[in-house]
């Protein structure tokens, strides 16, 4: 295994990005290997790392087809239903709560 270069936050050369950065151009890794990483100092923990790739060995993003935007849909209406009383929330259930707010705090809904 060979050491990976590392430059500091926001110094990195041409033609190498980040996974986001990739992203944000319509590109995507494409299975190939980190070439290097940045690194950003933090005072308490360890240094905030982010891994670079080659711009030009990326590849485009992958269209999302319709099977896949039907599976988002599910996704995301199962997301919205209370598993308490079975509703449609109207809005995403918080992973804090794991029920529509009324059923998390039954004492402020039947006050108002």
């Amino acid at each position: 295994m060979s050491v990976l270069p590392v430059y500091p936050w926001r110094l990195a050369p041409e033609g190498l990005a980040t996974v986001r950065q990739l992203r944000a151009a319509g590109l995507r890794p494409g299975g190939q290997d980190v070439v290097a990483q940045l690194e950003r100092p933090r005072r308490r923990r360890g240094p905030l790392v982010a891994y670079l790739y080659r711009v030009d060995l990326a590849l485009p993003v992958r269209p999302m087809t319709p099977a896949k935007w039907a599976a988002l849909g599910r996704a995301n209406a199962a997301r919205r239903v209370c598993p308490e009383c079975g509703r449609d929330a109207g809005y995403r259930i918080p992973g804090s709560l794991g029920m529509c707010v009324p059923c998390a705090y039954p004492e402020t809904a039947t006050a108002a």
